[in-house]
């Protein structure tokens, strides 16, 4: 149980933290910290929470990440339900404080914030394609695997994986802010869009296919090459 809600825990404070740090501070242009700043507020969470919980649940904080894992052998099967509904419920209740948080300024309307939720077409902040932004997911998040499952390695060196997890997940987000807003995590797309609700909810299917599906792209290509 403590497992679990470390990662309730964990990705409580991802979601708070990354799209806490889209929806309140990079709505106020003079602070400054566009898309680098976001991008950085997401890498420092799971940095963070590496550090502090990844002796105790491995801090995968990411329905995508666990199922990766599993398939890179290195999660049990049995552990996947459980750490997936944590990580879910963990993120929702980040949702709701920043809610909550951002309901606090005069004239805030969820919907027309976006609530940093994710999206395609009309819903890209670029203005992307649903074909870019399944192409984004997928290949950001077998990436994203690939790294964990290499900075995890018992080869590699030891007691730095969480500096090369964050800064991953920090160039991830450089690269696709502009595309998705940045998924690679159906926790965290959850989180937000069941605020939003109408089109956040109806993009959702996307940002978990296809997280997942990179996950399971990535768990095969680290077996490969990873092998000994």
């Amino acid at each position: 149980m403590r497992k679990y809600v470390a990662e309730l825990f964990g990705t409580f404070w991802l979601v708070l933290g990354g799209c806490g740090s889209a929806v309140l501070a990079a709505s106020f242009p003079e602070l400054g910290i566009g898309f680098l700043g976001v991008a950085l507020a997401f890498g420092l969470t799971v940095l963070t929470m590496a550090f502090a919980i990844g002796h105790i649940s491995g801090c995968h904080l990411n329905p995508a990440v666990s199922i990766g894992l599993w398939a890179g052998g290195r999660f049990e099967a049995k552990e996947l339900l459980p750490y997936i509904i944590a990580q879910v419920v963990g993120g929702l209740i980040a949702g709701a404080v920043l809610f909550v948080i951002a309901s606090g300024k005069e004239g805030f309307d969820v919907v027309a914030s976006g609530f940093a939720a994710n999206g395609y077409g009309a819903h890209s902040p670029g203005g992307y394609s649903m074909l870019a932004a399944i192409v984004t997911e997928v290949v950001m998040t077998m990436m994203f695997v690939i790294v964990i499952l290499g900075a995890t390695d018992k080869r590699a060196p030891q007691g730095l994986a969480p500096i090369a997890i964050g800064l991953c997940l920090t160039l991830i987000h450089l690269i696709s802010i502009p595309v998705t807003n940045t998924s690679v995590n159906p926790a965290r797309s959850t989180a937000v869009a069941v605020f939003v609700g109408g089109w956040a909810v109806s993009q959702l299917w996307l940002f978990w296919a296809a997280p997942i599906a990179g996950a399971l792209i990535g768990a095969v290509v680290y077996r490969f090459i990873g092998k000994e």
